[in-house]
């Protein structure tokens, strides 16, 4: 099981929200960049990188901050937020960044990402869930869209879709424990997906419960803020 930390931004600030409720926003550090170099110098090689800011405002925000991870780090990047443009996902391939997370926009365009797993392959993509129950919400979590996971999650299956990311609102930022229950579901019904768990996640016992479920790859971000994780404890469990 992979472990990625996470990085969200908000006004170039790397922050967490609680239940994505932007209200409920908390500022940890004032550069990311600097967060990123201090994940990379504890052996950890991936980066889930969130631009809070794009996913409100529907585009890219945050460039800047990409480009700098991209250029100071060998970090293997994960972004997501906003990504609505041809143009965007072409721009951020050129920057390096190794995939890119799409939510919102497909569940209001499915066809736009059905093309883009087409034109730039499946493998460069995350599909990206953030659920309340099991209805999916969209625009940075503030809207429900009604749409149920797993029909979404079938949509994309059926056209090749590799990877996926589910977020559990009702337990992100909160630190009580990821919903083992939904991922056993998503791998249960979905045995060839590649099942990134996100939300919740608070100390080791749950890591080791998510890697049991055999999710492919884990996200964890207020817990190592908080310092309920710490960075040596996931680079030995890592290596377990």
């Amino acid at each position: 099981m992979r472990i990625i930390p996470a990085i969200d931004i908000i006004d170039g600030k790397c922050v967490r929200l609680t239940q994505g409720d932007f209200g409920k926003k908390k500022i940890y550090r004032e550069d990311p960049v600097e967060v990123a170099l201090e994940f990379q110098d504890a052996d950890l090689d991936c980066l889930h990188l969130v631009d809070l800011d794009g996913a409100r405002e529907g585009h890219v925000v945050n460039w800047d901050v990409v480009r700098e991870i991209q250029e100071k780090t060998a970090l293997s990047v994960d972004f997501g937020g906003g990504v609505k443009t041809e143009s965007e996902v072409e721009q951020l391939l050129e920057l390096g960044v190794h995939q890119i997370n799409v939510g919102s926009l497909a569940v209001k365009d499915p066809d736009t990402f059905s093309k883009w797993l087409k034109k730039f392959g499946t493998e460069n993509f995350i599909l990206s869930a953030d659920v309340k129950g099991e209805n999916v919400a969209i625009n940075g979590w503030l809207e429900d869209s009604k749409f149920r996971l797993f029909d979404l999650v079938s949509r994309f299956e059926q056209e090749g879709l590799e990877y996926l990311t589910c977020t559990d609102i009702e337990t992100d930022g909160t630190l009580n424990g990821p919903n083992i229950g939904l991922y056993k579901k998503l791998i249960k019904r979905f045995p060839a997906l590649k099942v990134v768990a996100s939300g919740g996640v608070a100390n080791l016992d749950d890591l080791k419960e998510l890697k049991y479920a055999k999710v492919y790859a884990v996200i964890i971000g207020k817990a190592i803020y908080e310092g309920k994780i710490k960075l040596d404890d996931l680079k030995a469990f890592q290596n377990s």
